[in-house]
């Protein structure tokens, strides 16, 4: 039995049993990374999948143990990589982070452009995905770790790392009747608009959706995107009143639109770190996440990680005070 062995088990379970895909993902052939599982199988003594024809069907009972195990083999292989690679003190390497838009566009910049001058020879690869997708995205290894935002609850899936509390604001043209008001719009003013948001207002669970249910309304969703510079752009355009983060509005490049408050109805959000699980992260990935949270302890931070410590994370601080750290 081989870790090669074991990585292209893990693979064909994550390209959905399509060994071509799975061959691609691992830089394998299709007929070597076949041979490999055939032999895998036979030192085992019993089938993993469950075959129609030449094509895999589903995993067996046995497969699904198996699978898990290997799992965490080739999981403490990386820890074991990552732990030499620190001592050895190296500053090449690769790192992964998936996110959504608004977080890579307008919060990111300063933190990777940080690491980049630190770590000038880690290769950085950003994997754009809805809220939806992000977290199932570092569920199935491709991302050393991932930045979500939750209005209240802790995300799961890993260990979720308190960056930053930001709210929404409200955004519409300067001729637009709500951009002279010298407040917060209420939940009923904007209910009778038409709203253009983040794609996840469409989910029933979305806290913007229960904000309006709350106070016996219903909000008119005109158009929903994951890009919030396609939001502003449709604002622009008259198809609707903006509701966005407030990472996403500058008074430099958006000068043609007036930026109100949410009503206060809206929940506050958390921006999180969320990590694998007792994981030896790479110095440059610390350094990474240190620069998008100075509140953070290098040390605190190692430990939680590694899984020796139950953390207790300071206070996030609000957007506005993130933002003055982290662009100076």
């Amino acid at each position: 039995m081989t870790l090669t062995q074991l990585r292209y088990l893990v693979a064909i379970a994550d390209s959905g049993l399509n060994i071509t895909l799975a061959a691609e993902k691992v830089h394998a052939t299709q007929p070597g990374l076949s041979k490999q599982l055939k032999q895998l199988e036979d030192e085992l003594g019993f089938l993993l999948f469950q075959r129609k024809g030449r094509s895999l069907e589903a995993i067996t009972p046995a497969g699904q143990d198996v699978l898990a195990h290997a799992r965490r083999v080739l999981a403490e292989a990386g820890n074991i990589r990552a732990y030499a690679a620190n001592e050895r003190g190296e500053k090449h390497g690769r790192l992964t982070l998936v996110t959504t838009h608004t977080q890579a566009r307008f919060v990111l910049p300063p933190a990777i452009a940080h690491l980049a001058r630190k770590f000038p020879d880690v290769s950085i690869h950003l994997q754009p995905a809805s809220e939806g997708e992000v977290l199932n995205a570092l569920a199935q290894g491709q991302a050393d770790f991932a930045v979500v935002s939750t209005a209240g609850e802790i995300p799961q899936g890993g260990l979720a790392v308190p960056l930053y509390r930001w709210r929404r604001q409200v955004l519409v043209p300067v001729a637009h009747p709500l951009a002279s008001l010298q407040r917060a719009p209420t939940l009923a003013e904007l209910a009778e608009q038409p709203l253009i948001s983040y794609e996840s207002t469409n989910k029933p669970e979305s806290s913007l959706r229960r904000a309006f249910a709350q106070a016996g309304l219903e909000p008119q969703i005109a158009m929903t995107a994951r890009d919030a510079d396609l939001i502003k752009t449709y604002v622009r355009a008259g198809l609707g009143v903006g509701l966005l983060a407030e990472m996403a509005v500058s008074t430099r490049d958006d000068g043609d639109l007036r930026a109100l408050p949410a009503p206060a109805a809206v929940p506050e959000c958390t921006s999180w770190a969320v990590l694998p699980r007792e994981r030896v992260l790479r110095d440059y990935a610390l350094e990474l996440l240190l620069a998008l949270a100075p509140q953070l302890d290098r040390a605190d931070l190692k430990r939680a990680v590694a899984g020796h410590d139950t953390p207790v994370w300071p206070n996030a601080p609000s957007w506005v005070e993130l933002s003055q750290q982290i662009t100076t």
